[in-house]
């Protein structure tokens, strides 16, 4: 039987890198601003939530646009954007999805902005109701290691790492009696988001069939 847990904490996060940098972001981008406002107005979009970022390198200077209704930010950049999400659940799944897209519209349509590689994370924090956390860790503390010393482990990370994708398995340090998961997968320019939230999910629970745990229904 899986081990079940809640997830009190749970992020979301989508970097796309542009093919090619667009300078204009950082100097005439009023009307792509005003666009992807505009595009956000359904969700309670406030222009006191907006905020321009015009310190540290070329790079990391651009928009803000936060969402505080549904936990949501958008960043936009000369070469790239960020788009995230707290709290989010696969029930949220076609909501997320219709807010990403509507913030990035105006990028692409207004912009020109023709994007490259999307990098996703979603990390989640998973706490056991009837067992110590240690006790999902340990199955992936190589023995080796796990016989270096006699006293209990108090704590283990596993990090696993191919072409374009990346797993993590941590405790967690902000959740008491928690671990910490973290899947990390690139995605071609050309996919689109509602089949990168389908690969998403079958990612997630794939890892957690393979710690052994699922997750409460707390309906």
């Amino acid at each position: 039987m899986p081990e079940l847990v809640t997830i009190p904490v749970s992020f979301l996060e989508v970097t796309i890198d542009y093919e090619k940098a667009d300078i204009r972001l950082l100097a005439d981008r009023a009307h792509v601003v005003q666009g992807i406002f505009e595009a956000l107005l359904p969700w309670n979009a406030k222009i006191d939530d907006i905020e321009v970022l015009n310190s540290g390198k070329n790079s990391e200077q651009g928009v803000m646009f936060r969402v505080p209704q549904k936990r949501v930010a958008f960043f936009v950049g000369a070469s790239l954007c960020r788009f995230s999400r707290d709290d989010v659940a696969w029930h949220l799944a076609d909501e997320t999805v219709t807010i990403f897209e509507a913030a990035v519209n105006p990028l692409t349509k207004l912009g020109g902005v023709v994007l490259g590689m999307k990098k996703t994370a979603v990390g989640l924090h998973l706490q056991p109701r009837a067992i110590p956390f240690m006790e999902l860790l340990r199955p992936f503390v190589p023995t080796q290691l796990a016989t270096l010393e006699s006293d209990t482990i108090q704590s283990a990370a596993t990090v696993v790492k191919w072409a374009n994708r990346r797993v993590t398995i941590d405790g967690s340090a902000s959740v008491a009696n928690a671990i910490f998961i973290k899947l990390e997968r690139e995605f071609a320019g050309d996919i689109p988001f509602g089949a990168i939230a389908d690969q998403l999910s079958k990612d997630e629970q794939e890892l957690l069939e393979i710690i052994g745990v699922k997750e409460k229904d707390v309906s």
